[in-house]
């Protein structure tokens, strides 16, 4: 089967999850490893005992997110050898895109560590300066959702489905767009619960400060191309791949139109390392001539070879 590897975003993240890997496969074990001596503190531990209240902050939740995804890509690779999938291309959704970079050969695990903390960080401090917000909107498709927005100082964030689309933005512009989109149709609108407005104009101190960081990051071309969040087109270059990572705490995640590339070119089958099932279950819409399976715990590996 020709395959694509994809890897979730923040709100993923659970006390507990990647137990079973830590416990079980020595090359899942040396990314928490690898993920507490760079961080210089022990990331795992919050990862398997919480609290759930300092995991789910964005500067925990980030790195602990990329932390179980490549656990869980290691511990399958360990396990099946030379009977391993290997991908066309890789996609991560919001955060997940700099797994699906280590994934690509792009980033180092520990370059990656280092710069979803910081992203965390400063995406935090953009909430904490504006107060807004994200809600998903039921019954309303992409072009009827920006009109809703124009004027309101409100976003699309992200377009994960043909069903489910994202409006982001400072509070009162968010209900501002909200009451438009009702008014255009939509039958509910379903607040979010994050810490403020990702991928939106919120974000843009989070942007221009991690531009900083990003233009002196370790970064090379990648071995397999990454399908970028904010253009849902292939890139590989790391130029490229620098401006993709820039752009994406501003610009919306147009992940349907990634699953529907990566399709277009012959994908028929997903595979989702990390915690949960939410990218499996959106590209099973999106794609539903495709497979797509979920690698979320250790008995999940067996299904690959």
């Amino acid at each position: 089967m020709t395959t694509a590897f994809i890897f979730p975003g923040q709100g993923a993240q659970a006390v507990g999850m990647g137990a079973d890997v830590y416990h079980g496969s020595p090359a899942a074990r040396a990314v928490f490893d690898e993920a507490d001596e760079v961080l210089g503190f022990p990331l795992s531990r919050l990862i398997l005992e919480g609290p759930a209240d300092e995991l789910v902050r964005s500067l925990n939740a980030q790195p602990a997110i990329l932390c179980v995804s490549i656990a869980m890509l290691r511990a399958a690779e360990d396990s099946l050898g030379a009977r391993m999938p290997r991908p066309v291309f890789t996609a991560g959704h919001s955060v997940g895109e700099y797994a699906a970079l280590v994934a690509a050969g792009t980033l180092s695990l520990s370059e990656a560590l280092r710069l979803v903390r910081m992203r965390g960080e400063l995406m935090q401090a953009a909430c904490d300066a504006t107060p807004s917000g994200m809600a998903a909107l039921i019954g309303l498709t992409l072009e009827p959702a920006r009109r809703a927005c124009e004027g309101t100082g409100a976003q699309v964030a992200n377009v994960n489905s043909a069903e489910q689309i994202v409006l982001g933005g400072p509070n009162g512009a968010l209900e501002r767009a909200i009451a438009n989109a009702k008014e255009a149709g939509a039958r509910r609108a379903i607040p979010l619960d994050v810490a403020g407005a990702f991928h939106t104009e919120v974000m843009r101190p989070a942007q221009e400060a991690m531009a900083h960081v990003l233009a002196e990051a370790a970064l090379g071309d990648s071995t397999v191309p990454v399908v970028a969040n904010t253009t849902a087109l292939a890139i590989g270059a790391a130029g490229e791949i620098r401006s993709e990572l820039e752009s994406q705490l501003c610009g919306c995640v147009y992940w349907q139109q990634s699953v529907e590339l990566m399709a277009a070119k012959g994908v028929d089958r997903f595979i989702e390392f990390g915690p949960g099932k939410v990218l499996t279950g959106l590209s099973r819409r999106i794609a539903p001539d495709t497979a797509a399976l979920a690698v979320p715990d250790l008995d999940a590996i067996g299904a690959l070879a």
